[in-house]
Formats: structure tokens, C-alpha cells, sequence
């Protein structure tokens, strides 16, 4: 898979193109019926499948301040998006004079002179162009005078995270600051997970037992509800089973918001200064302050037990 940042890093002979555009934060199952209808008719149409999306999101652009907790970062959702068949990503900086650009202009500089759209797949809620003018049915209408072709997408959620809604970044962020990442998980199609560096913490976890890899999130990063989840951590690929909490550890009177996992069963762990991913399988509990240590940790051990059994079965 191809990617590039910037109209410039488009070839100059990239030919016709089946192309589809979004922010595509979290790549939820939304997001993946329409990449991979893309990639289906790049393949039946023979062509290339190209995703385009924006960085940083366009409303920190247009409304400062404004950044949305994000449920992926670019280069996840390019790991996401090359998973299901894509030929490349292209990310175009979104820029206050790039949001200027009216919805024609757009179609002209990104679609018809870079990309040579032959088809743009999208769902029904795609909104482009300066004030977000653009909406399908005008890019229906610029495509038949630019020959490209248009096909929309009605994305419906079933289950109990959506009841009918349509599939949505939005609800999954939702999900995820509630602590229902059960719920998040059915509309992204796979755990939600936040990634980092590990950095040191009071290591009040390693005295208790329990050493914690606290991992220093992304900025924006969509976190879960404060509380004690079940989950995976990985680090260089392997996945290993973890107790997950999300807090500021009110017991020991603590003000930092903090993402700790413990790898279950595993000893002499040295994850200092690496990257890591911490999945969230299921929640397990709220966040608690306990009056005694042997209080605490009989609690912890019970969490450990419940996290072990959830992530065999999962």
C-alpha cells in the first residue's frame, strides 16, 4: 500500500482511481463496509483504491479547540485500511486555506486532477467543501460533469450499542467515555485500544505486586471511563493478557489521570521507553478508593482472576 501526505506525493501517471473520503477515525465497521465496497469495484473496475483523509481533523481547523478524543491514530488507520485491500491512503493536510476551498474546487484539484476518480464511493452523511457545502447529491452533480461516478452507502448498526443508528465515530467515542467498551468494540468491530510509551509512574503497583506499564497516550486519545477493564497489552507484537486501570488511583490520593496495564503472570517485564497497545475487552469495575492496602488488594487480585477468565474466553 501506497501512502502519501500531500496532493504533491500523488504520481504523475496515477491512473483512474476508485476513491472514498473521510476522516475515517477508529476505520469503525462504517467506515470499513465503505473502504472495502471501494476496493470490490477498484478490483471489478480495474483500477486502484485510494482512501483520502484529512490531518489534523478539520474541526480543530475550523473551530480551535475543538479536536475531537480520537479512537485511532493516522498511522493505525492506515495499518487498518491496508488490512482490508487498500492500494494507497492519501492524507492532505488540512490547512485554514485548504478549508477554503469550495466544494467545486475541491472535486477538481483532489479528485479529477491528482486522483482521476472514476468512482467515489461514500455514506450518506459526506459533507465536503468550504462550510461543508458539499454534501452527495452535489457531488453526484459535479461527477457527471467531470465523469466520475457516485455510489452512497446506507450504514445501519444493529445490537444493543446502536438500535438502528447509523454506524458513527461519534457514538463510539461516546461509548468509550462511558466505560461501555463492550458497546465500542461492536461498533469499531474490534477492541478499542490506545497506544504510547511507557514512561515511569510512582511504581506503587510494583510494590503491591502488581507492576503496571504506565503508558503516556497519544494526544487526543479517546480514553475509557475512569475504572478497572479487562484487556490485552502489546509490545512488539506479542499480546499478552492484562488488568487495565484508568484513573488517578484515589486510594493513594492521586491527581494525574493515568492509563496502567499489568500483564497477568508475567515476570521481570522491562517496558520502560518502548511503544505499546493496551485493548480494552471489558469493564470490570469503577474506580474505587479503599480505606486499607489488604482491602486494595484483595480487590486486585479478584480483578486479576476476572480479567484471566474474560481474556481465555475472548
Amino acid at each position: 500500500m501506497q501512502r502519501w501526505r500531500g496532493l504533491t506525493e500523488v504520481p504523475e501517471d496515477w491512473g483512474r482511481s476508485v476513491v472514498t473520503i473521510g476522516s475515517f477515525d477508529g476505520v469503525h465497521q462504517g467506515h470499513q463496509l465503505i473502504i472495502g465496497h471501494a476496493v470490490a469495484r477498484a478490483r471489478e473496475l480495474g483500477v486502484r483504491s485510494v482512501v483520502v483523509t484529512f490531518d489534523p481533523h478539520p474541526s480543530e481547523v475550523v473551530r480551535p479547540g475543538s479536536h475531537p478524543p480520537l479512537l485511532a491514530p493516522h498511522h493505525r488507520r492506515a495499518e487498518l485500511m491496508g488490512a482490508l485491500g487498500v492500494d494507497a491512503v492519501l492524507v492532505l493536510p488540512f490547512t485554514p486555506e485548504f478549508s477554503q476551498l469550495s466544494a467545486e474546487e475541491f472535486v477538481r484539484q483532489v479528485l479529477v486532477e491528482r486522483l482521476h476518480a472514476q468512482l467515489v464511493v461514500e455514506g450518506p452523511n459526506f459533507r465536503f467543501g468550504h462550510r461543508a457545502a458539499g454534501n452527495v447529491e452535489v457531488l453526484a452533480e459535479l461527477g457527471r460533469g467531470q465523469d466520475f461516478a457516485v455510489e452512497v452507502l446506507d450504514l445501519r448498526i444493529s445490537g444493543r450499542a446502536g438500535d438502528g443508528a447509523p454506524f458513527s465515530s461519534t457514538l463510539a467515542r461516546r461509548l468509550v467515555a462511558e466505560g461501555d467498551v463492550t458497546g465500542a468494540a461492536e461498533v469499531l468491530g474490534r477492541p478499542h485500544q490506545v497506544e504510547g510509551v511507557v514512561v515511569r509512574g510512582a511504581q506503587r503497583g510494583r510494590e503491591l505486586g502488581y507492576p503496571t506499564a504506565n503508558v503516556e497516550t497519544l494526544p487526543h486519545t479517546a480514553i475509557p471511563a475512569d475504572g478497572v477493564y479487562a484487556g490485552w497489552l502489546t509490545v512488539d507484537q506479542e499480546r499478552m493478557p492484562a488488568a487495565i486501570s484508568v484513573g488517578t488511583n484515589p486510594t493513594f490520593d492521586g491527581t494525574e489521570r493515568t492509563v496502567e496495564a499489568y500483564a497477568i503472570d508475567r515476570v521481570g517485564l522491562d517496558l520502560y521507553g518502548l511503544h505499546v497497545a493496551v485493548d480494552f475487552l471489558a469493564f470490570l469495575r469503577g474506580m474505587e478508593k479503599f480505606d486499607t492496602i489488604d482491602a486494595l488488594l484483595d480487590r486486585m487480585a479478584d480483578d486479576v482472576k476476572r480479567a484471566r477468565e474474560l481474556t481465555d474466553e475472548g
